[in-house]
């Protein structure tokens, strides 16, 4: 496909929407920038990262299928793309249809992935790949015989629409079911009273596999992947990664046989985040995001293109490059407080540890566990790159305003 960049602000421009507007659309926004896009930035809430960023913002409910189509209606972007779960995506199904703009990946994408049941049925339903043994329940007493009708204990519950790990929780045995359901329906995006519960695996390590569908020299759309990320959670939400995971080859085969699968059957271009289970060498899907991953904020130090720079040249039609330069990892910054506008502290000792670099995401509100910042780290190796991470993110201080 060949695409016509113009100026932004002008008749020329050529205009990409993100829907939702955080950290990562915020990396997208300034990747599609360098490259002469006019960029629309829509969230929740006033003053969002990617708002403070792109050349024009709007505030609306995004779950409102009337609100949405209008603001597309309104603004008449050429592409749309989706970086948060809580869309109303028939409404992009609408627009897609209607031949309003082209929704990225896919309309189709964005609604399966929007909640776990419709990407957990056609990963192991439709495409038949390797998951962990789950159900789906719509109430206490169903969870409840899920559970104890085959799932087993240890399990982990979870809404079918959330992210970084909102709303989940590991529940050890049949006392801790009732919290787990209400966790999951006060964590979710918007209230399924549904939630998933999946079989805990005995897992060596879990992976994020950055895969790239982007247009080849051919001219067709062909797939490609990154070196697999490997990450460590708390409470479901990631707070270190690095590049590369070390893992067997016939391992590597297998998780880029699953993404290459799963990304093929959604379809459209960009990058997608998918999620593995690693044992040995065997390997089990987890999720996948159509948009680029948290965990891969590592690649903008260790990739000649990071995660956002695919991203935007993907969407557009352009080449990307996957190759990696050097090891690295990053390290999450919490809020540590409760308020807005707070204050960083320490930001220069920070960057005085070698190979270290820092993105302070300038959210609005802070809170004590909310990620208000990512430190990133190159070395000779990843536990060398771990370390100067972790160093570099405990040195930054958020601290209530004066």
């Amino acid at each position: 496909m060949r695409r016509r960049f113009g100026t932004p602000l002008s008749p020329s421009a050529l205009r990409v929407m993100l829907l939702g507007s955080g950290e990562l659309g915020k990396e997208v926004i300034i990747a599609l920038q360098r490259l002469g896009v006019e960029t629309i930035a829509v969230d929740r809430y006033a003053g969002a990262p990617g708002q403070q960023v792109a050349h024009h913002a709007h505030v609306i409910d995004m779950t409102d299928p009337r609100a949405l189509r209008a603001l597309v209606e309104r603004e008449r972007p050429h592409l749309v793309v989706p970086e948060i779960e809580a869309i109303a995506t028939q409404a992009l199904l609408d627009i897609e249809a209607a031949g309003i703009a082209e929704v990225i990946p896919t309309a189709r994408a964005a609604h399966l992935t929007m909640n776990r049941e419709g990407i957990r049925r056609l990963a192991a339903e439709e495409l038949g790949l390797p998951v962990s043994r789950y159900a789906f329940a719509r109430g206490l007493d169903e969870l409840r015989r899920a559970i104890e009708g085959g799932i087993g204990y240890p399990c982990i519950v979870k809404p079918v629409m959330s992210s970084s790990g909102k709303g989940q929780s590991t529940v050890n045995g049949p006392n801790e079911v009732a919290a787990a359901w209400d966790y999951a329906q006060s964590g979710g995006r918007v209230r399924q009273g549904c939630v998933i519960v999946e079989e805990m695996i005995d897992f060596d390590f879990e992976i994020t596999q950055l895969t790239v569908r982007a247009v080849g020299d051919g001219g067709a759309v062909e797939t490609f992947f990154c070196e697999p990320i490997g990450h460590l959670q708390q409470h479901g939400d990631y707070i270190e990664s690095w590049q590369p995971q070390p893992m067997s080859a016939t391992a590597l085969e297998r998780a880029r046989a699953i993404a290459g699968t799963l990304t093929a059957s959604l379809g459209g271009r960009g990058v997608f985040g998918v999620e593995l289970f690693i044992k040995g060498d065997r390997v089990w899907f987890s999720e996948v995001s159509p948009r680029p991953h948290d965990t891969g904020m590592v690649t903008m130090a260790t990739q000649r293109q990071s995660e956002f720079e695919l991203h935007a040249r993907a969407i557009l039609g352009l080449p990307v490059d996957t190759g990696l330069l050097c090891p690295g990892a990053s390290a999450v910054i919490y809020g540590g407080t409760d308020g807005a506008g707070v204050a960083y502290e320490g930001v220069d000792e920070a960057l005085r540890v070698p190979g270290s670099d820092l993105r302070l995401f300038g959210k609005p509100e802070a809170y004590a566990r909310r990620r208000m910042g990512v430190a990133l780290a190159h070395g000779g190796d990843v536990d060398d790159a771990r370390r100067r991470a972790r160093l570099a993110a405990s040195r930054v201080r958020p601290v209530a305003p004066a």
